[in-house]
């Protein structure tokens, strides 16, 4: 399959022109954040690769075969806006869906089923990622996509049944959190249905950093341009190349 220049979704190393998500991010600042159980935040401005590292990092993870790592999109919650019972179930079967396509694990899904309805919205989570911890033969990692898209009281539940069970791990919780958006935690301001202004900071005081991906260098442009001239013959002009300052900003994939 001829490879072309991905500018919609997560880029894939089968069809895509791509630099490798892992040379993007410091992998051994993470893994050693994982190992002393830290929760932290991975922020960058749209389509800089966010989503492609994340996944890239689950499968780092996985190669490794020291945790149970898992990768979900919590977007779907956006709709529910002040709804904190739709916006949990949201989240909640966002990750049980996940585990079934990256874990190919029925045991969320099931745990919703079986034991989740005896618990409220503002504690599901909670009990979930409970369970899901002392039942893994493994720690936890979870990676948790487009967090900053929830809005008010749903948004504030989730952080807030995060740093509920964070006295718990890695027993009886995720080892480590990993929360990924367009900003940082701290730059969360919410509302919540009494009117009352919440900042992420407060709502997540657990977070022990947050790391931010940068857009590409210029080199990383011109490696991106060279794949597609040594799969095609295409040669650009040099003068583009001189150029890739001024235009890296600008970034394909997610």
């Amino acid at each position: 399959m001829q490879h072309f220049f991905n500018i919609a979704g997560p880029s894939e190393a089968r069809k895509h022109y791509l630099i490798d998500p892992l040379q993007r991010i410091n992998v051994r600042q993470i893994e050693t954040l994982i190992a002393q159980e830290y929760y932290f935040v991975l922020h960058a401005p749209r389509q800089t690769g966010k989503t492609s590292c994340l996944l890239a990092l689950m499968a780092h993870l996985h190669a490794q075969g020291r945790y149970q790592t898992l990768y979900a999109n919590i977007e779907a919650a956006q709709t529910a806006r002040e709804d904190v019972r739709r916006g949990m179930s949201a989240v909640t079967n966002a990750l049980a869906l996940a585990a079934q396509v990256y874990l190919q694990s029925t045991f969320l899904t099931d745990w919703l089923r079986s034991e989740g309805k005896q618990y409220d919205a503002e504690s599901l989570l909670t009990a979930l990622l409970q369970a899901w911890a002392v039942a893994a033969d493994q720690p936890v990692v979870l990676l948790l996509d487009e967090v900053d898209t929830l809005v008010g009281d749903t948004l504030i539940s989730l952080l807030r049944q995060i740093r509920a069970g964070y006295a718990q791990r890695p027993q009886a919780f995720p080892i480590c959190v990993i929360l990924c958006g367009v900003r940082d935690v701290r730059d969360y301001r919410m509302k919540s249905a009494g009117q009352e202004v919440i900042t992420g900071g407060s709502a997540f005081n657990i977070k022990a950093t947050s790391l931010r991906l940068g857009n590409f260098s210029a080199d990383e442009v011109h490696t991106l341009w060279q794949q597609h001239t040594t799969q095609t013959g295409q040669v650009f002009n040099k003068e583009i190349f001189s150029n890739c300052g001024k235009i890296h900003a600008v970034s394909p994939g997610w």
